[in-house]
Protein backbone atom coordinates (compact mmCIF):
# COMPACT_ATOMS: atom_id res chain seq x y z
CA UNK A 1 0.00 0.00 0.00
CA UNK A 2 1.94 3.34 -1.06
CA UNK A 3 0.23 5.86 1.44
CA UNK A 4 1.26 3.95 4.17
CA UNK A 5 4.86 2.81 3.25
CA UNK A 6 6.47 4.87 6.41
CA UNK A 7 3.41 3.24 8.96
CA UNK A 8 4.38 2.37 12.87
CA UNK A 9 4.82 -1.78 12.34
CA UNK A 10 2.25 -3.21 14.64
CA UNK A 11 0.37 -0.39 15.39
CA UNK A 12 -0.66 1.15 11.92
CA UNK A 13 0.52 -1.87 9.60
CA UNK A 14 1.54 -5.23 9.57
CA UNK A 15 4.50 -5.18 7.48
CA UNK A 16 6.02 -1.95 6.03
CA UNK A 17 3.78 -1.10 3.45
CA UNK A 18 1.60 -4.01 3.87
CA UNK A 19 -1.63 -2.77 5.50
CA UNK A 20 -5.40 -3.09 4.42
CA UNK A 21 -6.97 -0.90 1.19
CA UNK A 22 -9.95 0.15 3.28
CA UNK A 23 -8.65 4.14 3.16
CA UNK A 24 -10.16 5.65 0.07
CA UNK A 25 -7.73 6.81 -2.74
CA UNK A 26 -5.54 4.03 -1.74
CA UNK A 27 -3.06 2.83 -4.24
CA UNK A 28 -1.80 -0.58 -3.99
CA UNK A 29 1.76 -1.55 -5.61
CA UNK A 30 2.35 -4.87 -7.34
CA UNK A 31 5.47 -6.44 -6.88
CA UNK A 32 6.39 -8.72 -9.76
CA UNK A 33 9.31 -7.68 -11.28
CA UNK A 34 11.41 -9.96 -8.04
CA UNK A 35 11.26 -13.00 -10.08
CA UNK A 36 12.59 -11.43 -13.70
CA UNK A 37 16.25 -10.01 -11.66
CA UNK A 38 17.91 -12.97 -12.58
CA UNK A 39 16.61 -12.71 -15.86
CA UNK A 40 17.29 -9.07 -16.40
CA UNK A 41 20.48 -9.21 -15.01
CA UNK A 42 22.23 -11.66 -17.40
CA UNK A 43 20.39 -9.12 -20.37
CA UNK A 44 22.61 -6.61 -18.49
CA UNK A 45 25.41 -8.75 -19.00
CA UNK A 46 25.49 -9.37 -22.50
CA UNK A 47 24.78 -5.71 -23.10
CA UNK A 48 28.10 -5.05 -21.34
CA UNK A 49 30.07 -7.97 -22.84
CA UNK A 50 28.83 -6.16 -26.38
CA UNK A 51 31.59 -3.72 -26.75
CA UNK A 52 34.32 -5.94 -25.76
CA UNK A 53 32.85 -8.73 -28.48
CA UNK A 54 32.75 -6.40 -31.39
CA UNK A 55 35.99 -4.40 -30.82
CA UNK A 56 37.55 -7.86 -30.63
CA UNK A 57 36.31 -9.13 -34.04
CA UNK A 58 36.87 -5.55 -35.27
CA UNK A 59 40.72 -5.86 -34.14
CA UNK A 60 40.63 -9.23 -34.86
CA UNK A 61 44.24 -10.18 -32.80
CA UNK A 62 45.96 -7.09 -34.98
CA UNK A 63 48.64 -6.38 -31.92
CA UNK A 64 49.23 -9.84 -30.84
CA UNK A 65 50.35 -10.71 -34.13
CA UNK A 66 52.15 -7.03 -34.93
CA UNK A 67 54.45 -7.72 -31.42
CA UNK A 68 54.64 -11.57 -31.35
CA UNK A 69 57.87 -12.19 -30.09
CA UNK A 70 58.13 -8.64 -28.77
CA UNK A 71 56.29 -8.44 -25.71
CA UNK A 72 56.12 -10.18 -22.10
CA UNK A 73 58.81 -12.65 -21.41
CA UNK A 74 58.94 -13.76 -24.80
CA UNK A 75 61.34 -10.97 -26.12
CA UNK A 76 63.70 -12.08 -28.79
CA UNK A 77 67.24 -11.06 -28.92
CA UNK A 78 70.00 -10.07 -30.98
CA UNK A 79 69.48 -10.30 -34.31
CA UNK A 80 66.50 -11.64 -34.20
CA UNK A 81 64.80 -8.85 -32.27
CA UNK A 82 65.93 -6.58 -35.10
CA UNK A 83 64.88 -8.32 -37.47
CA UNK A 84 61.08 -8.80 -36.28
CA UNK A 85 61.32 -4.50 -35.09
CA UNK A 86 62.41 -4.21 -38.93
CA UNK A 87 59.47 -6.01 -40.30
CA UNK A 88 57.45 -4.54 -37.80
CA UNK A 89 58.21 -0.69 -39.13
CA UNK A 90 58.16 -1.61 -42.22
CA UNK A 91 54.59 -2.80 -42.03
CA UNK A 92 53.77 0.04 -40.13
CA UNK A 93 55.58 2.40 -43.48
CA UNK A 94 53.28 0.45 -45.96
CA UNK A 95 50.02 0.86 -44.01
CA UNK A 96 50.88 4.36 -43.30
CA UNK A 97 47.30 6.09 -43.23
CA UNK A 98 45.26 3.54 -43.67
CA UNK A 99 44.47 2.74 -40.11
CA UNK A 100 41.74 5.57 -39.93
CA UNK A 101 38.96 2.72 -39.93
CA UNK A 102 40.63 0.62 -37.11
CA UNK A 103 40.31 3.52 -35.44
CA UNK A 104 36.85 4.50 -36.20
CA UNK A 105 35.36 1.00 -34.75
CA UNK A 106 37.85 1.56 -31.71
CA UNK A 107 36.31 5.13 -30.86
CA UNK A 108 32.77 3.81 -31.89
CA UNK A 109 33.05 1.01 -29.38
CA UNK A 110 34.30 4.02 -26.67
CA UNK A 111 31.32 5.67 -27.44
CA UNK A 112 28.81 2.52 -27.29
CA UNK A 113 30.61 1.89 -23.87
CA UNK A 114 29.46 5.20 -22.33
CA UNK A 115 25.94 4.76 -24.32
CA UNK A 116 25.74 1.56 -22.81
CA UNK A 117 26.20 2.44 -19.08
CA UNK A 118 23.98 5.32 -18.99
CA UNK A 119 21.04 3.06 -21.17
CA UNK A 120 21.64 0.62 -18.39
CA UNK A 121 20.73 2.81 -15.56
CA UNK A 122 17.33 4.22 -17.87
CA UNK A 123 16.58 0.07 -18.00
CA UNK A 124 16.82 -0.63 -14.38
CA UNK A 125 14.70 2.78 -13.33
CA UNK A 126 11.78 1.74 -15.78
CA UNK A 127 12.41 -2.25 -14.56
CA UNK A 128 12.06 -1.25 -10.96
CA UNK A 129 9.42 1.39 -11.82
CA UNK A 130 10.63 5.01 -11.58
CA UNK A 131 12.71 3.93 -8.04
CA UNK A 132 16.65 3.32 -8.85
CA UNK A 133 17.44 6.86 -10.19
CA UNK A 134 17.37 8.12 -6.30
CA UNK A 135 17.98 4.29 -4.98
CA UNK A 136 20.61 5.14 -3.77
CA UNK A 137 20.35 8.60 -2.24
CA UNK A 138 17.77 7.42 -0.23
CA UNK A 139 19.75 4.83 1.11
CA UNK A 140 22.62 7.10 1.68
CA UNK A 141 19.69 9.07 3.94
CA UNK A 142 18.21 6.16 5.45
CA UNK A 143 21.86 5.10 7.18
CA UNK A 144 22.20 8.69 8.18
CA UNK A 145 18.88 8.59 10.41
CA UNK A 146 17.77 7.63 13.82
CA UNK A 147 16.84 4.36 13.80
CA UNK A 148 13.41 5.01 15.34
CA UNK A 149 12.31 7.38 12.77
CA UNK A 150 13.51 6.05 9.38
CA UNK A 151 11.90 4.03 6.88
CA UNK A 152 14.03 1.42 5.04
CA UNK A 153 14.32 2.87 0.85
CA UNK A 154 15.19 -0.67 -0.33
CA UNK A 155 12.05 -2.88 1.56
CA UNK A 156 10.12 0.28 -0.47
CA UNK A 157 11.03 -1.31 -3.32
CA UNK A 158 12.07 -5.15 -2.33
CA UNK A 159 9.63 -5.76 0.57
CA UNK A 160 10.71 -8.86 2.22
CA UNK A 161 7.13 -9.48 3.30
CA UNK A 162 4.25 -8.84 1.05
CA UNK A 163 0.46 -8.96 1.19
CA UNK A 164 -0.86 -11.69 -0.63
CA UNK A 165 -4.04 -12.82 -2.08
CA UNK A 166 -4.69 -16.60 -2.88
CA UNK A 167 -8.27 -17.93 -5.11
CA UNK A 168 -9.31 -21.00 -4.56
CA UNK A 169 -12.78 -23.06 -4.89
CA UNK A 170 -14.74 -23.55 -1.01
CA UNK A 171 -16.86 -26.50 -0.24
CA UNK A 172 -19.32 -25.59 -2.54
CA UNK A 173 -17.04 -24.73 -5.26
CA UNK A 174 -17.64 -20.84 -5.05
CA UNK A 175 -13.85 -18.71 -4.95
CA UNK A 176 -13.23 -17.90 -2.06
CA UNK A 177 -10.20 -15.18 -1.28
CA UNK A 178 -7.96 -15.17 1.20
CA UNK A 179 -5.66 -12.48 2.60
CA UNK A 180 -2.46 -13.76 4.03
CA UNK A 181 1.09 -12.40 3.78
CA UNK A 182 3.76 -13.81 1.71
CA UNK A 183 7.43 -13.75 2.35
CA UNK A 184 9.86 -13.19 -0.24
CA UNK A 185 13.39 -14.25 0.88
CA UNK A 186 14.91 -13.12 -2.38
CA UNK A 187 14.39 -9.71 -1.84
CA UNK A 188 17.11 -9.76 0.82
CA UNK A 189 19.59 -10.58 -1.88
CA UNK A 190 17.84 -8.38 -4.56
CA UNK A 191 18.16 -5.63 -2.67
CA UNK A 192 21.51 -5.58 -1.94
CA UNK A 193 22.62 -6.03 -5.55
CA UNK A 194 20.86 -3.11 -7.09
CA UNK A 195 22.28 -1.06 -4.16
CA UNK A 196 25.85 -2.21 -5.38
CA UNK A 197 24.80 -1.56 -9.26
CA UNK A 198 23.60 2.21 -8.25
CA UNK A 199 27.38 3.47 -7.27
CA UNK A 200 28.84 0.97 -9.95
CA UNK A 201 26.82 2.40 -12.51
CA UNK A 202 28.05 5.52 -11.15
CA UNK A 203 31.53 4.71 -11.04
CA UNK A 204 31.21 3.53 -14.71
CA UNK A 205 29.73 6.31 -15.75
CA UNK A 206 32.40 8.55 -15.02
CA UNK A 207 35.05 6.54 -15.91
CA UNK A 208 33.37 6.11 -19.63
CA UNK A 209 32.71 9.65 -19.94
CA UNK A 210 36.24 10.16 -19.32
CA UNK A 211 37.76 7.77 -21.58
CA UNK A 212 35.01 8.92 -24.45
CA UNK A 213 36.97 12.75 -23.86
CA UNK A 214 40.12 11.20 -23.52
CA UNK A 215 39.31 9.72 -27.11
CA UNK A 216 37.44 12.60 -28.97
CA UNK A 217 40.54 15.09 -27.67
CA UNK A 218 42.99 12.07 -29.48
CA UNK A 219 41.18 12.54 -32.93
CA UNK A 220 40.54 16.32 -32.56
CA UNK A 221 43.43 17.53 -31.20
CA UNK A 222 47.09 16.74 -32.56
CA UNK A 223 49.11 18.47 -29.67
CA UNK A 224 47.09 15.92 -27.45
CA UNK A 225 49.22 13.25 -29.71
CA UNK A 226 52.21 14.67 -29.16
CA UNK A 227 51.65 14.96 -25.47
CA UNK A 228 51.33 11.31 -25.07
CA UNK A 229 54.58 10.08 -26.78
CA UNK A 230 56.36 12.42 -24.79
CA UNK A 231 55.39 12.17 -21.65
CA UNK A 232 53.59 8.84 -21.22
CA UNK A 233 55.90 7.12 -23.57
CA UNK A 234 59.38 9.55 -23.05
CA UNK A 235 59.80 9.67 -26.50
CA UNK A 236 61.76 12.44 -28.44
CA UNK A 237 61.99 16.00 -28.78
CA UNK A 238 58.99 18.43 -29.39
CA UNK A 239 59.86 19.23 -32.69
CA UNK A 240 60.90 15.55 -33.83
CA UNK A 241 57.21 14.34 -32.21
CA UNK A 242 55.44 17.43 -34.10
CA UNK A 243 56.87 15.85 -37.37
CA UNK A 244 56.02 12.32 -36.57
CA UNK A 245 52.49 13.58 -35.92
CA UNK A 246 52.09 15.41 -38.88
CA UNK A 247 53.21 12.60 -40.99
CA UNK A 248 50.53 10.07 -39.53
CA UNK A 249 46.77 10.32 -38.62
CA UNK A 250 44.75 9.04 -36.52
CA UNK A 251 44.68 5.99 -36.92
CA UNK A 252 47.95 5.66 -37.06
CA UNK A 253 48.51 6.78 -33.81
CA UNK A 254 46.21 4.78 -32.73
CA UNK A 255 47.99 1.79 -33.75
CA UNK A 256 51.31 3.23 -32.51
CA UNK A 257 49.46 4.27 -28.81
CA UNK A 258 48.72 0.51 -28.85
CA UNK A 259 51.94 -1.20 -29.85
CA UNK A 260 53.55 1.24 -26.98
CA UNK A 261 51.01 -0.13 -24.48
CA UNK A 262 52.21 -3.87 -25.33
CA UNK A 263 55.75 -3.36 -26.16
CA UNK A 264 58.88 -3.14 -23.81
CA UNK A 265 60.01 0.43 -23.45
CA UNK A 266 63.00 -0.10 -24.52
CA UNK A 267 61.68 -1.67 -28.00
CA UNK A 268 59.02 0.68 -28.42
CA UNK A 269 61.49 3.60 -28.41
CA UNK A 270 63.95 1.54 -31.05
CA UNK A 271 60.96 1.33 -33.60
CA UNK A 272 59.45 4.65 -33.16
CA UNK A 273 63.37 5.87 -33.87
CA UNK A 274 63.82 3.27 -36.67
CA UNK A 275 60.20 4.87 -37.85
CA UNK A 276 61.20 7.96 -38.06
CA UNK A 277 64.55 7.38 -40.14
CA UNK A 278 62.16 5.42 -42.07
CA UNK A 279 59.26 8.18 -42.63
CA UNK A 280 62.85 10.84 -43.31
CA UNK A 281 62.19 12.58 -40.30
CA UNK A 282 65.94 13.18 -39.69
CA UNK A 283 68.07 11.22 -36.29
CA UNK A 284 66.95 13.98 -33.68
CA UNK A 285 64.56 11.75 -32.19
CA UNK A 286 66.04 9.91 -29.61
CA UNK A 287 65.05 6.42 -28.40
CA UNK A 288 62.78 5.99 -25.19
CA UNK A 289 63.53 6.31 -22.40
CA UNK A 290 65.87 9.23 -23.28
CA UNK A 291 69.39 9.08 -23.81
CA UNK A 292 70.16 11.08 -20.04
CA UNK A 293 68.08 8.13 -18.33
CA UNK A 294 70.26 6.03 -19.88
CA UNK A 295 73.49 7.53 -19.47
CA UNK A 296 74.59 5.12 -16.81
CA UNK A 297 74.50 2.04 -19.20
CA UNK A 298 76.49 3.32 -22.52
CA UNK A 299 80.15 2.95 -22.36
CA UNK A 300 81.73 6.36 -22.03
CA UNK A 301 83.23 5.98 -25.71
CA UNK A 302 79.75 5.00 -27.15
CA UNK A 303 78.64 7.67 -25.09
CA UNK A 304 81.04 10.53 -26.42
CA UNK A 305 80.26 9.41 -30.15
CA UNK A 306 76.41 9.75 -29.81
CA UNK A 307 76.53 13.13 -28.35
CA UNK A 308 78.89 14.24 -31.13
CA UNK A 309 76.47 12.65 -34.01
CA UNK A 310 74.01 15.17 -32.17
CA UNK A 311 76.00 17.92 -32.12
Amino acid sequence: VTIRPGGQVGTHVAHPGVANDLVPGTEKRYHAYYQWVPFMLFFQGVLFYMPHWIWKNWEEGKVRQLTEGLRGGNILMGQEKTARTTRLVQYIVDSLHRHNIYATGYYLCEVFNFINVIGNIFLIDKFLGGAFMTYGTEVIKFARQNQEMRTDPMVAIFPRVTKCTFHKYGPSGTIQRHDTLCVLALNILNEKIYIFLWFWFIILGVLSGLALLYSTAIVLLPSIREIILIRRFRFGTPAGVSALIRKTQVGDFLLLHFLGQNLNLLVFGELLDELSRKLHLGNNIPTAPSTLELSPMYPSSKLRLHMETEA
